[in-house]
């Protein structure tokens, strides 16, 4: 079905494994610590952004005087403890099998690199995939192209010659802006 395409990027959180519960249990985790809580759906909105934005949107819907870093590192932390008992590959993994080999393939995710790879080595899944580009590896993020562009750029391939994966609308606007083809996991 991805035939006309060289290169296959796929979002991580939602799309390739099932992280999505395990980061608002962390989210809850932490911002009880401060007597903070978050809307579900607002939080569904920001699927895809680096988590330091998702903290400043906590922070500015609260108005609270925190630090939208510090409050990120403190959920990164949490899901850390917590990710690697929990996370499991969704149905899209078997895409990536049936292209191994036969694509170049990449991981463009809005989690930090380390975090990506620390995931993936975890569920003997890393040798998929010859690209991960994380948050920190870009300066603009999702709804930006640029995650998305570095993959290509990483793999050798065009965009034109590039199909996205994603479960976010940030991610969606993103390969689009791109210049991609796009692939709403949220609808297969």
């Amino acid at each position: 079905m991805y035939d006309r395409y060289d290169g296959l990027i796929f979002d991580m959180d939602g799309t390739l494994l099932d992280t999505e519960t395990t980061h608002r249990q962390a989210w809850d985790r932490v911002l009880t610590r401060y007597g903070l809580s978050f809307d579900e759906q607002a939080m569904i909105g920001l699927n895809g952004s680096p988590t330091w934005r998702v903290a400043e949107f906590i922070i500015a819907s609260h108005q609270a005087e925190l630090d939208p870093f510090q409050l990120a590192a403190e959920k990164t932390a949490a899901v850390k403890t917590m990710l690697f008992d929990s996370v499991r590959p969704l149905p899209l993994i078997d895409v990536v099998k049936a292209y191994h080999g036969r694509k170049l393939m990449a991981v463009g995710t809005g989690s930090e690199h380390a975090m990506a790879d620390a995931l993936l080595q975890h569920l003997q899944l890393r040798h998929y995939f010859d690209v991960i580009v994380g948050a920190d590896d870009v300066t603009r993020h999702k709804p930006e192209p640029d995650t998305f562009l570095r993959c290509a750029a990483l793999m050798g391939v065009t965009p034109e010659k590039c199909v996205v994966f994603e479960d976010a609308d940030f991610g969606l606007q993103a390969a689009h802006a791109a210049g991609m083809a796009a692939v709403d996991v949220r609808l297969l």
